[in-house]
């Protein structure tokens, strides 16, 4: 018995004890940046088929800056896309801005054209910018972006599989509510017999 008891009682101490590391962890990473910048960016990517073969990638990177206090020589370099898999068509995988303000946004965009078929994982962009209190470099990192599939097969059935969702979770209520307008506008429409003898 006194073994059960001590199993059981392990397991929402474990939990508990997890929470409060957790939050300290968040509170002591929070706290430590309060009195300079703190970077946080968001990468973005999605896919649009042009024609056949062709598939371009379009890539937007956000740059907030959630500190007190400004970043200087701020950097954004994305050097995640091999150039055997894929081609620049506009813009540049890496920025430059002189200064983030505090609880400023930077932002920047390129696109591409995929030319190897198959699934991609992209990794997070890297983020580089100067305090005047520290010497060296500080760094972050975007948030990375989930697997592309470039030039996947899309067959068009899939534009009708919400339909069919649809007509499946829903089919016998859509069924029953055309029944009802059905007869509403069948009582509620005079015969043209009836229309006759009227007049």
């Amino acid at each position: 018995m006194p073994e059960t008891t001590d199993k059981s009682m392990r397991i929402p101490i474990t939990k508990s004890l997890i929470h409060v590391l957790f939050g300290v962890l968040l509170a002591s990473s929070c706290l430590a940046d309060v009195d300079g910048p703190f970077i946080l960016a968001n990468k973005k990517a999605t896919l649009n088929r042009l024609k056949s073969g062709v598939e371009r990638v379009s890539v937007s990177i956000d740059i907030y800056n959630q500190g007190s206090s400004t970043a200087y020589d701020v950097t954004v370099a994305d050097d995640s896309w091999p150039e055997d898999m894929f081609e620049i068509v506009s813009g540049n995988t890496s920025m430059s801005w002189e200064r983030l303000d505090a609880g400023g946004l930077l932002s920047y965009s390129f696109e591409l054209d995929g030319k190897v078929k198959g699934l991609f994982y992209g990794s997070p962009a890297r983020v580089t910018f100067r305090i005047p209190t520290k010497a060296a470099p500080q760094e972050a990192y975007s948030t990375p972006i989930l697997s592309l599939d470039v030039l996947a097969e899309r067959t068009p059935e899939k534009k009708f599989d919400w339909a069919k969702r649809l007509l499946a979770e829903y089919g016998s209520v859509i069924s029953a509510v055309s029944i009802v307008v059905l007869f509403v506008r069948l009582v509620s429409t005079p015969s043209s017999k009836g229309s006759k003898k009227k007049r």
